[in-house]
């Protein structure tokens, strides 16, 4: 065991984390020079073409220095907010970290957030300079920021560039110096944290996990702890670029089992698998439950297909735990899927896969946040969809859920991020300078107002400079009304949202503005009204297709022209009453782009 080591990189988006692993994996001989490609850890085409790291990877390389030969389990993680709950997992399987920083950059918000996630955990933090080859880069600025951030020596700080290799060797020695070999008791009975899984359709489920105590060995029966379910350990081994068959695995190594699960949901990522003859005492507490941030309703354009999208769900969720669900209707859609995710860049790759891997085209509804409704009686719910709301007449009070925002960016545009979040109901906490140059500023603000187009319009405001990030601190109530949109007089389920009161009168006007230009014309007239219980506060029309029916008269008396329109003012009446309208996709889309 003082053979291995266990470690994870973690970093804010894009400051080559997946290129330096690609270095490691060459250095380590774990990939030949042939086989490797740009991030070769990243697998999903969605991955690549994004340039970001969605899921988390392991993989096993062996390196040898003085003589010894070492295992080194890195665990890759993601760097966006949105899937901090990859990062978690990663953490709790490992005993140390490379805190990486983009030497052009500095340190940014998600940095830190790792970084503190990190410590909880008691991991041994390597930091790293990153991108040193760049002509923009500042080494001397950044390593005074890390030494702020860590409290470490300068001498501590290690250089490196994952595009030219330079500096990785001394990354693998002090790697193998400074983070400690596991603990744990191969004698002891088997216990092992499930970190991840993957399904297969020849195989199953996949389950990767690490060992903390005992020694799994092929074959035997197994039993994970919190479903109380039991299997045969078929194929066990560990995660090389492909992975490799073994005959026993023993503590504190990093591997991969195969046991003939075939659905889903009887594997839990967080789960403990434990020996059957004889058991460990208690499961390992790994990390908590993710909970999801924003719901969105996700229903498929065929209604048929409601069985296929179930099962697409639940092949995705083994992919990615963070992602939750439960049925819904809609009279709008008919039937479909509640859907709980992390943010918004999280809703838009489920939604893109869920096309690309299942090819399964859905609706995606507007996204809101989860409130709590007050009674006047004195009863308490959980409204997760804008249409559960109780009777405006029977509420005492709604509570929405606030966060603390960190924004961390250039001095020059704090003006104009401060206007920002103050349009968007935020208070300013804290003000901090870390250098001359940059500042971090902490907010308090509604997470329902960061859900639309937030992240985007700090981008465009500060030039890509800003970086972002947040974590919930509780509910408060909020002076808070339903807007509901019809169609013809009929609501629009899927397009009602629940907004602050101030805005309600705007958005109303802008919303009915927007479907104006994009429902499509029918041969009778179609009344947009955005309404806050019975009061319209904003009305537009779509106008009916003129269809010439005179053009067949031509002189005669104009009783004859009189009757034939007479007759289509008629039809058009009964089409009015029986026609129905469709709302097209881009309509639920165009209302989350309103400024």
């Amino acid at each position: 065991m003082e053979h291995i080591r266990n470690f994870c990189i973690i970093a804010h988006i894009d400051h080559g984390k997946s290129t330096l692993a690609d270095r490691m994996l060459q250095a380590t001989g774990t990939v030949s020079d042939r086989d490797i490609k740009e991030q070769t850890l990243d697998d999903m085409d969605l991955e690549r073409e994004r340039g970001i790291t969605i899921k988390s990877h392991a993989i096993q390389m062996k390196y040898s220095l003085d003589g010894k030969d070492y295992v080194l389990n890195l665990i890759d993680t993601p760097g966006h907010v949105d899937f901090s709950y990859e990062v978690s997992r990663a953490i709790a399987a490992c005993e140390g970290a490379l805190l990486l920083v983009d030497a052009s950059q500095g340190i940014e918000a998600q940095t830190i957030s790792n970084l503190y996630l990190a410590m909880e955990h008691d991991l041994e933090i390597i930091p790293v300079l990153n991108k040193m080859d760049l002509p923009t880069a500042m080494p001397e600025e950044v390593k005074d920021e890390m030494v702020d951030l860590l409290g470490c020596s300068r001498d501590e700080i290690m250089a490196a560039s994952g595009k030219t290799g330079a500096g990785v060797a001394e990354l693998l020695e002090a790697i193998i110096h400074k983070i400690p070999a596991p603990k744990g008791d191969p004698k002891a009975p088997l216990q092992a944290l499930i970190f991840d899984s993957v399904f297969n359709p020849f195989r199953g489920v996949i389950a990767y996990y690490r060992i903390m105590n005992g020694t799994l060995t092929q074959g035997e029966e197994i039993k994970f702890f919190h479903t109380g379910r039991s299997y045969h350990a078929d194929e066990i081994g560990i995660l090389r670029m492909k992975p490799e068959k073994c005959q026993q695995i023993s503590a504190g190594n990093v591997g991969y089992i195969i046991s003939g699960v075939k659905q889903a949901k009887e594997i839990k990522v967080g789960d403990t698998i434990t020996s059957k003859s004889n058991p460990c005492d208690k499961g390992i507490e790994g990390f908590e439950l993710v909970k999801p941030m924003v719901f969105a309703g996700i229903y498929p354009v065929d209604t048929d297909e409601y069985e296929e999208l179930r099962d697409a769900m639940e092949k995705l969720q083994l992919n990615d735990a963070s992602l939750t669900f439960e049925p819904e209707s809609s009279a709008a859609l008919g039937f479909g899927f509640r859907c709980g995710f992390l943010g918004m860049l999280h809703m838009e790759i489920v939604q893109e896969r869920l096309e690309r891997e299942f090819n399964m085209t859905v609706i995606t509804t507007v996204p809101n946040v989860s409130y709590y409704a007050y009674s006047t009686s004195g009863t308490k719910e959980v409204v997760n969809n804008p249409s559960d709301l109780p009777d405006p007449a029977k509420l005492e009070k709604v509570e929405e859920p606030f966060i603390n925002a960190q924004i961390i960016s250039k001095s020059s545009y704090v003006g104009s991020i401060m206007g920002l979040c103050i349009e968007k109901r935020g208070i300013l906490k804290n003000q901090v300078y870390l250098t001359a140059d940059r500042v971090e500023l902490t907010f308090e603000m509604p997470l329902a107002e960061i859900v639309f187009d937030f992240y985007d319009r700090l981008k465009s405001i500060s030039r890509g400079y800003a970086s972002f990030d947040y974590h919930p601190i509780g509910y408060q109530a909020s002076n808070l009304v339903k807007l509901d949109l019809m169609l013809n007089g009929d609501p629009v389920d899927a397009l009602s949202a629940l907004i602050h009161k101030d805005n309600a009168f705007n958005l109303g006007k802008k919303i009915c503005l927007k479907l104006k230009e994009l429902i499509p014309r029918q041969q009778f007239e179609i009344a947009i009204q955005a309404a806050i219980g019975a009061k319209i506060i904003a009305r537009e029309t779509v106008k009916a297709l003129r269809k010439d029916v005179t053009a067949k008269c031509y002189g005669g008396d104009i009783s004859r022209k009189r009757k034939l329109l007479e007759k289509q003012k008629k039809g058009k009446k009964r089409m009015r009453q029986i026609g129905n309208v469709e709302v097209p996709q881009e309509a639920f889309m165009a209302v989350l782009k309103l400024d």
